[in-house]
């Protein structure tokens, strides 16, 4: 083995350091996210520990040591005449706003499942099976779904469909749309509210999903315009004026 020189050890190991604080702090906003305190923050304003934990029925003491981490990352603001913490506005875009095109909170519930399914990825690379989107932790798909969800509200509409030539006349006529690997349905429940007069069918092969999608259309009142079926990306039925695919780009391209 070679000697190592001490200067790139110390700055290896300097970085290092860094990806480690870099993950403690995302274990730390994926409980915030998932505890409400950020929304809690965005809600009430400046608060102390104490107020925070009797807003959302937590601990003070830890809810203590967690603004104290995030704030020490940059994620929360602490104002120290008043002991009391809070987000700027710009913290509230990223973590408490789930209509903001800059929340980010989604991208790290999603990525919480690279730990989560970690045996199942060794598994993978000891037989070569791979492992099936069906196969992760739901924390993927909820997480998948609240991290780009955002986008498609800032760009899919406005941006996106018109840079189609042609494509908005058609919808806004009415076409047959099918939406392929939808997930729980965002982009496809969007693009129902913008264009009544079309008819959408989003396909997914991942059952659970496909129920998320069903109830998500219920809710904004699509359903008589959209329709979720299970089905593969390479085997779904019908034929479409216009076929989508979102969510599944990265996965299949």
């Amino acid at each position: 083995m070679s000697e190592a020189n001490q200067e790139k050890l110390d700055a290896f190991l300097g970085k290092m350091v860094g990806d480690l604080g870099a993950i403690a702090t995302g274990a730390g906003v994926l409980l915030g996210d998932r505890l409400g305190l950020f929304k809690a923050l965005r809600e009430g304003g400046k608060m102390t520990a104490a107020e925070l934990s009797t807003r959302t029925g937590t601990q003070e003491r830890l809810v203590r040591e967690w603004l104290s981490g995030q704030a020490a990352a940059g994620y929360v603001d602490y104002d120290e005449a008043s002991d009391k913490f809070y987000l700027n506005a710009e913290q509230e875009l990223v973590f408490a706003d789930e209509d903001s095109p800059a929340f980010m909170a989604g991208a790290f519930e999603f990525l919480s499942a690279l730990w989560l399914d970690e045996e199942k990825v060794r598994q993978a690379f000891q037989s070569g099976k791979g492992v099936g989107w069906h196969d992760h932790s739901a924390c993927l798909f909820r997480g998948t779904e609240r991290f780009f969800r955002p986008g498609y509200n800032a760009n899919l509409i406005d941006s996106w469909l018109p840079a189609l030539e042609g494509v908005v006349e058609k919808l806004e006529r009415g076409v047959d749309v099918a939406d392929v690997g939808c997930g729980h349905g965002a982009s496809t429940v969007l693009m129902a509210q913008a264009f009544p007069n079309s008819r959408f069918v989003g396909f997914d092969y991942h059952a659970p999903s496909i129920e998320r999608a069903r109830k998500a259309a219920e809710v904004a009142g699509v359903g008589v315009n959209t329709r979720f079926d299970v089905a593969a990306a390479k085997s779904y039925p019908g034929t479409y004026d216009l076929v989508t695919f979102f969510d599944c780009l990265h996965d299949m391209g």
